[in-house]
C-alpha cells in the first residue's frame, strides 16, 4: 500500500492488516483543524500504526514527536519513516511495548497534541484516556484527537477536559478533547 504525506513524501507501510493507517481524508482533517497549531509543538502519536501521524507533524514543523507502538515491526517501519521526514535532527523518539504502560513511563513530560487511534474494537481507549489524565500528558491549552468508529462508540468524560468537538468521516469518526480552565474550554 502506498502512503503519502505533506510535501507529497512517500511512507513505508507494513503488509497485510497488521496496522490500519489512518485514512488519507481523516488525516488531511485533523491537521486543516489543527492547522497554524502543529508548528513548534509537542506531538504524542498513541498506537501510531505506520507512524504516518507523528510523520506529518513532523513534516509540519513539530518541535518533537513522540510514538507509541506495540507491534515491533511498526515501530522499525515508524522509526525509518520519522528518519526520513525529520533528516539528521533527532526530534522523535519511538517506544515499543503496551500503551498504557509506555504512558505511564511518560509521566513528567506533556505534550500539546495528542492522537490517539488505537483498534477500533480494542478497550484501549478509556484506560489510555484515563492514564493521560493521571500523568496529566496533555499540557494547558491543549487537544486531544480520538479516532474511533462512528458506530458504537460513546466518548467518556474525561475530567479536567471537555468535548470541543466532534467530526464523522464515512465509517470513521474524532472526538476532540481540550483542557478545561477556570470552568472555559481553552
Amino acid at each position: 500500500m502506498t502512503l503519502r504525506i505533506y510535501g507529497n513524501r512517500q511512507l513505508k507501510t507494513l503488509p497485510g492488516k497488521e496496522t490500519r493507517p489512518t485514512s488519507g481524508r481523516v488525516r488531511e482533517a485533523v491537521f486543516n483543524i489543527w492547522q497554524g497549531t502543529i508548528a513548534g509543538c509537542r506531538w504524542l502519536d498513541l498506537c501510531a500504526g505506520t507512524g504516518s501521524m507523528g510523520a506529518e507533524a513532523l513534516c509540519r514543523g513539530a518541535s518533537f514527536v513522540v510514538g507509541i507502538e506495540q507491534s515491533s515491526q511498526a515501530c522499525a517501519i515508524i522509526q525509518q519513516n520519522w528518519q526520513q521526514v525529520a533528516g539528521t535532527e533527532q526530534k522523535f523518539q519511538v517506544l515499543r511495548g503496551d500503551v498504557i504502560q509506555q504512558l505511564k513511563s511518560l509521566s513528567g513530560r506533556q505534550f500539546d497534541r495528542i492522537y490517539l487511534d488505537p483498534p477500533y474494537a480494542s478497550g484501549v481507549y478509556q484506560p489510555a484516556l484515563d492514564a493521560i489524565a493521571h500523568y496529566q500528558l496533555l499540557a494547558v491549552g491543549g487537544e486531544i484527537a480520538v479516532e474511533h468508529s462512528s458506530q458504537g462508540w460513546t466518548p467518556p468524560e474525561i475530567p479536567p477536559w471537555e468535548i470541543c468537538r466532534q467530526k464523522v468521516y464515512g465509517h470513521t469518526a474524532l472526538t476532540f478533547y481540550t483542557t478545561v480552565a477556570d470552568g472555559e474550554i481553552e
